[in-house]
């Protein structure tokens, strides 16, 4: 159920985003989902890819500040309120999302979570039938 997301820091400067794109494509290693946010000085680059371990260590040889950390990847479907339903459940029990990102994918949406409580996070989900996917299922989308 957990899954393992990188998080680098870039500074605000042209090509930085593409020489993560390029060192990782170079390691055979495959981005599934990511999500920039930033502010003036820099930015921080979230990303769900096939071989977290792997790019950790490609990307700190080639010097990028990197860290790995534990996210969720809930599937819900790719309708208007189905998202509202599962943050509902989790609102019920005190659990906040750090952040979160999505993608769609057909009839299906897969929606990234940070949430504040991760292990009661999952036991929540699991009880209300929420559908989590795996780590192997989501880095091989």
């Amino acid at each position: 159920m957990i899954v393992k997301q990188l998080s680098i820091f870039l500074e605000n400067k042209a090509g930085r985003l593409a020489e993560v794109a390029s060192t990782l494509g170079e390691a055979g290693i495959n981005m599934t989902a990511f999500s920039i946010a930033e502010n003036t000085d820099f930015g921080i680059l979230r990303l769900i890819v096939s071989d977290p371990e792997k790019a950790m260590a490609v990307l700190k040889e080639n010097l990028f500040g990197v860290n790995l950390s534990n996210v969720l990847c809930l599937r819900c479907p790719n309708t208007p309120g189905a998202l509202s339903k599962a943050l509902e459940i989790i609102k019920k029990y005190d659990i906040s999302i750090e952040y979160m990102y999505a993608f769609a994918c057909g009839e299906s949406a897969n929606v990234i979570i940070r949430p504040d409580k991760l292990e009661e996070c999952i036991r929540v989900f699991q009880e209300h039938k929420i559908e989590l996917l795996a780590a192997s299922d989501l880095y091989q989308l």
